[in-house]
């Protein structure tokens, strides 16, 4: 039972599953936020073109009352909600591809190949210590070294 609980422990207190947890309090806390903006805002200016409660909207076919009203108002809470997700995860992922590019932009090569035995030698080498050819005409770009002109 002890080791039962250990791992239940380990597993409840992982980073993930509480950033999960916090996930889950803080998207129903904006539910309510954008149910709220649905229920008392939009929908009061859908109801001026009907002339009615948006929500209150049904229709009773053979004894079954179709409450359309409600439907549409959780249609539009559900595209609102999907919105601001997708803003969202468009801007993480911008930040997050920023971080990456600015990374690759900072890094310069420290090395090249020596274009006559093919080894990896230190970018300022103008010798090769492996075969000692001579280096001086070779230039550097960003596909590894080829000869100068």
């Amino acid at each position: 039972m002890k080791n039962f609980l250990k791992e239940f422990k380990a597993f409840a207190l992982k980073g993930n599953v509480m950033n999960l947890a916090v996930g889950v309090i803080i998207g129903s806390a904006f539910q309510g936020i954008v149910t709220s903006l649905t229920d008392n805002i939009l929908s009061p200016i859908i109801g001026l073109f009907t002339r009615q409660n948006f929500d209150s909207l049904q229709l009773d076919i053979f004894g079954i009352t179709l409450k359309y009203g409600a439907f549409i108002t959780a249609i539009i809470n559900f595209i609102i909600m999907a919105f601001v997700v997708f803003l969202l995860v468009k801007g993480m992922n911008k930040i997050l591809s920023f971080d990456e590019r600015k990374v690759k932009a900072e890094v310069k090569p420290t090395e090249k190949e020596c274009p006559f035995c093919m080894t990896k030698i230190h970018i300022n080498a103008t010798r090769c210590p492996h075969c000692t050819s001579q280096l001086e005409s070779i230039t550097v770009n960003d596909r590894g070294c080829e000869k100068s002109p």
